[in-house]
């Protein structure tokens, strides 16, 4: 017969949340640091976006269209992870937090 101590029940619980808070916040540091280079990204497409509007340049749509499209088939496969998720509510609610803890710091 398992029988666990209120100390090894909690063990494996600190434990996701420790980790999940850890990873969390590493990625969220890291997506701050990504984020201001897509912003410059971002902001340099729109630029010519504005100008193929104003007819200032020609741009080519076909090749955007093509590499959206790989894009979302690449991303596609990920949806699949969701369901195993769900089984580890307690790293994933740290990482969370510690996601918005990484995000927020400076």
């Amino acid at each position: 017969m398992l029988t666990l101590t209120l100390n090894e029940s909690f063990s494996h619980i600190l434990f996701q949340i420790a980790l999940g808070g850890i990873g969390g916040f590493l990625i969220g540091y890291a997506i701050r640091r990504v984020l201001k280079v897509a912003l410059i990204i971002g902001a340099v497409i729109f630029s010519l976006i504005v100008l193929a509007y104003a007819n200032v340049i020609d741009v080519d749509y076909s090749g955007l269209s093509e590499a959206a499209s790989s894009i979302i088939k690449a991303i596609n496969p990920a949806l699949d992870l969701l369901t195993p998720l769900f089984a580890h509510i307690p790293f994933i609610a740290s990482l969370i937090f510690g996601l918005f803890l990484g995000f927020g710091r400076e």
